[in-house]
This record gives structure tokens, sequence and C-alpha cells, in this order.
């Protein structure tokens, strides 16, 4: 209603401007016909040039009066993006300001990661939106109000936020789900204002929280614990802050599984990145950039095959490692042999890092090529789990579906093999749970062990009889360490 108000007031504002120069001009060129054997004077003639110019431009802005209008409700948009930003800024209590949490200014860009293409495709859009709102504000478009990032330890979630941050030059919010868990009752909560407070105060700005499951786990109801208040608070301030609000919230979990639903409905975490251990192609950019300005005798792209398993952290600790020992032995030249000597010292921590020689290597590639082979989807060598069929109400056929999907990599590896092997019991479990829901919740049929069997029979038989192609796929995995759709 007020836009097409001022629009009306535009458009009359363009017709008295027109108006009215064109009666100046005739009544000037009128008294100059009747007195013209009187004017002596220059003035006259400035004066009817400087309305002939007057009546020109009116001319123009009538001609241009569309993007005239545009540009001047583009600037009230923006004026009031501002406006709203120091609102929020306004609104938080002095009391939550009080705090001693304090922002930080990222110093790292996407520069400074390698290897995660496809999550900085995505976060591209939120750097953006930060540095540029108004161009997103025009259309209505709002910013996620918050963006998980889920995958194992050391694969650089944190180094991911403070990217974001370092690429939007905006202030970074950096705070752990342990930091929140309180002894006493109300201090969680607390802290949570607090945390938001400051960061509306300082919008544009972004807040990470960290192992976000140490305080985001499922509420039970049987009780209105400490954690439980924390939480709630947490998702009441995600839910007092729009999308043009400036502020975005960046979580990061390696156990997804565990975190309360309503954290993760639509509104909160809009938008989930899944980032996994890096791949050989990953590992050689992240081997590079570590390398880079370092004087070294090594083989980058024999290193990205011999690292199979490491996280970008742990390739991190690696050279590190190296370097120590090349130090140690008095060379200014890293070498093979240091980083032998490094790999030896992270064995200690296999258990961590997934140092896998030939034949376990062939086991796992088997293994995940037999789920991308039932799947039909993407897999990588170390992705614990598989895309699921997920719909509101499952079929009979849905739900063995899924069960086919956890159960096929155990049957083609034995299949392949002609031997069982113990490789991720997680997939079992997983099995085993949606049987039971066949049988016990769903009423569809009247023994786990037998439904169970009767699939394992069906995946034996498909995947004998496409053995060729579960080989096909294995030597693809082994090679590049991850199997694609234009693959299968």
């Amino acid at each position: 209603m007020s836009q097409n108000s001022d629009n009306k007031a535009l458009d009359k504002n363009f017709k008295l401007m027109a108006i009215s120069a064109i009666v100046l001009v005739i009544l000037f060129v009128y008294t100059l016909y009747k007195g013209g054997s009187h004017i002596q004077d220059s003035s006259y003639f400035l004066g009817i040039g400087f309305l002939f110019i007057l009546l020109f431009v009116a001319l123009i802005i009538k001609l241009k009066q569309d993007k005239l209008k545009a540009y001047l409700n583009k600037n009230k948009k923006n004026s009031s993006f501002n406006s709203q930003l120091e609102k929020a800024k306004a609104s938080s209590s002095n009391e939550d300001l009080n705090t001693n949490i304090h922002a930080v200014n990222s110093n790292v860009t996407f520069k400074d990661i390698a290897g995660i293409s496809e999550i900085k495709e995505e976060l591209e859009e939120v750097v953006d939106f930060l540095n540029e709102p108004k161009k997103y504000l025009k259309y209505g478009v709002k910013l996620p109000k918050g963006v998980l990032l889920i995958g194992p330890p050391g694969v650089g979630k944190t180094l991911i936020a403070r990217a974001v941050a370092g690429e939007a030059d905006v202030p970074f919010f950096y705070q752990s789900g342990a930091s929140f868990v309180q002894i006493y009752v109300g201090m969680g909560a607390k802290k949570v204002r607090e945390l938001f407070a400051k960061a509306k105060q300082n919008a544009p700005a972004i807040i990470f929280i960290d192992e976000i499951d140490a305080v985001g786990k499922k509420r039970s109801g049987s009780s209105n614990d400490e954690r439980e208040s924390t939480l709630n608070e947490l998702l009441t301030q995600m839910d007092g802050f729009e999308g043009d609000s400036g502020v975005m919230v960046i979580a990061a979990t390696n156990k997804v599984e565990v975190l309360d639903e309503a954290l993760l409905r639509a509104g909160r975490f809009d938008r989930r990145l899944h980032v996994g251990l890096p791949n050989i192609e990953d590992r050689e950019k992240i081997l590079e950039l570590y390398l880079d300005g370092k004087n070294h005798e090594i083989n980058i792209k024999q290193l990205s095959i011999d690292t199979t398993g490491f996280s970008s952290a742990a390739l991190a600790t690696l050279i590190n490692e190296a370097l120590l020992n090349m130090i140690k032995r008095d060379s200014k030249i890293l070498d093979s042999d240091d980083i032998e000597i490094a790999k030896n010292k992270l064995e200690f921590g296999k258990k961590q890092i997934k140092i896998l020689d030939e034949k376990q290597k062939e086991i796992l590639s088997i293994y995940q090529a037999s789920k991308a082979f039932i799947s039909k989807s993407k897999v990588a060598l170390f992705d614990e789990s598989i895309e699921k069929l997920n719909t509101t109400y499952p079929s009979y056929h849905d739900l063995i579906e899924n069960i086919k999907r956890d159960l096929a990599g155990f049957i083609g590896v034995e299949v392949i093999k002609k031997e069982k092997y113990a490789i991720n019991h997680k997939d079992l479990e997983s099995a085993d749970l949606i049987a039971k829901e066949i049988v016990n919740k769903y009423k569809m049929a009247s023994s786990v062990d037998e439904l169970i069997n009767n699939v394992k029979n069906d995946l034996r038989a498909e995947l004998s009889h496409n053995a060729d192609e579960i080989n096909r796929l294995k030597d693809i995995m082994i090679k590049n360490e991850v199997i694609t759709l234009n693959d299968i």
C-alpha cells in the first residue's frame, strides 16, 4: 500500500514539473513576442534557455520514471534492512550484552581449505548473502537460519565455519556445545541468550556451535534438567530471528542421529552438509596446500594414495610430524623417510585413522561397491551409512529395500571373496532394527530371522548374477575412492 502511494506521488510530481515548465515557456515566448523591440538584455535569452533545459529534464525524467522508481524503492528496502538490523541490536537487553562472550575476526578463507569443492559451492551462497543481502532481499529471499555440518572428527568442520566468516568478513562467535552444560539450573540458558544477543548486536555475524550434540540431544520428557532447559532456550532463540536478521548459525556434529528432532526441522537448521573423509583427489590437494612453500622431495600423488583413510587433520599432523623429524636429523629437505617415520607414529592411533593395506582396501571397496550397486547412489570409500528410502508412509517394499541396502555390503564381500568378513556392525544393527519394526510395529511379517534370511538369499542371488559388475565398481572405488552415479 505504501509503495503504491509513493509511486502515485512520483507520477504527480513529474506531471506538475512538466506542466509548469511548458506554461512558463509559453508565457516567456509570448512576452518576448509582445515586447521584442524593447528587449536588449541577454538575460531574457538565458532565462528562456533555462526554461527549455527545465522542460528537457522533465521529459527525460518522465521517460526514465520506471528506473527512477526502482532506484528509490531499492534504497528504501536497503534502509529498511539496515533499520531491521538496528532494531535487532537494540532489542537485546543490557543484561544479556554484559557478558564475556566476544567475537573474533577470522583470517581463514576458502583458499586455505582444500578438498571440499562441493561444500564450498553450498556455502558460497551463504557468504554471498552475508556480503550482499540486498541482492536477495529485493526478491524476498531470506538467509537460511542454520547450517548443520555433519561428519567424522578431523574433517575440518570448524575450519569450514571459520572460512565462511573469513570470506564474508563478519564477526565469528565460537562456542562448544559442552560450554552450555552448566551445574546450576538456568546458567546454560542464560549463556545461550548472551551469545545470541551479542551476535545480534554485531550483525551481520556468524554463530558457530561445535559438537552441538552435547546440548542438543533428544529430550526424554521425563525430566526438566539443565540440559533440556538450555536446549529449549536454543530453540527459542533460533525462532526469535528472521532470515534477514544478518545472523547465521552454523553447528557441527558427528552424531546427527542423537539430535533432537526440533533442532533438525525446517526453519532452524535448514541445510545439512555432510563432510566426509577426503578421497585421493582431495588428499592430493590438501597435501599440496600443506607442503606449499616447504622444501621437499615428496611424491605428492603417491603420498595421497598411501594415506587412504586420513582426515585433513590427520594429514596436517602427518606433515607436522615429518617436519619435526626433518629438524631432528638436522636437514633442510623433507623426504619420504620423514613421512614413513611420521606414519609409523600415527599407527598408534589406528582406531581413529583407518590406515589400510591393499587387501583391506580391496575388501572395503567390494563392500561399498555392493552397496552402490544395490542402492544406485553415490558412495565413498569411508561412508559409514547409505542413502535410504525415506517416505512418510513406507510400504513393505520400501522397508525391505532399506534392509537390502544395509546388508548389501556384507553379502557382496561374501559372494566375491567366498568368505564372511566383519566390517561395519552399524549396518547390521540398522537392518535388524528395520526388521523388528516390520514384525513388531507394523505386523507385516511373523519372524525377524526369517525376514533377514530371505533378504540375504535375494541379495546373494542378485549379486552373484552381477559379480562382474561388482568387480568393475570395486576397481573404480580402489582408484578414485568414490563411486558416482555416472559410474553405475
